[in-house]
C-alpha cells in the first residue's frame, strides 16, 4: 500500500533530526521527506475528480496540505510537519485496511475524521 511507503520514509526522515552529523541531517531529512512527497503527489492525481465527488475534492485538499506542510518542514529543518502528516497518512492507511477487512463496507460505529483535517 502506498500508504506504508510514505509512512515508511517519514519514520526515516524522524531519524535524521537524531543525528549529529550536519551532511547526514540534512540528506536523511530531505531524501525521506521528498520520496513521502513522491507518493503523496501520485495519491493525489490517481483521485477521480470527476466521479469522486466530496470525497476526491477533501482528499485532494488533505494531500496538498500534507504536501505544503512537508515542504515546510523539509525548507525550516523542523519536524512538526513530518508528524502531522505522519499522524494523517496513519489515520488514512488504517482507515483503508478496516474497510477493506470488512469487504468495502462502512464499519459499525466507526465515524470518519478527516472533517477536521
Amino acid at each position: 500500500m502506498l500508504y506504508d511507503g510514505a509512512i515508511r520514509f517519514l519514520d526515516r526522515a524522524g531519524t535524521g533530526f537524531l543525528l549529529d552529523d550536519q551532511v547526514e541531517f540534512n540528506e536523511t531529512i530531505s531524501n525521506n521527506v521528498i520520496k513521502a512527497q513522491a507518493i503523496i503527489a501520485e495519491l493525489n492525481q490517481a483521485l477521480d475528480m470527476k466521479r469522486g465527488g466530496e470525497f476526491s475534492v477533501t482528499m485532494r485538499q488533505l494531500y496538498n496540505y500534507m504536501d505544503r506542510r512537508l515542504n515546510e518542514s523539509n525548507i525550516q529543518k523542523e519536524p512538526e510537519g513530518i508528524k502531522d502528516t505522519l499522524h494523517r497518512l496513519t489515520v488514512l492507511r488504517d482507515a483503508w485496511q478496516q474497510m477493506l477487512q470488512h469487504g468495502g463496507q462502512p464499519v459499525p460505529g466507526v465515524q470518519p475524521v478527516l472533517a477536521h483535517a
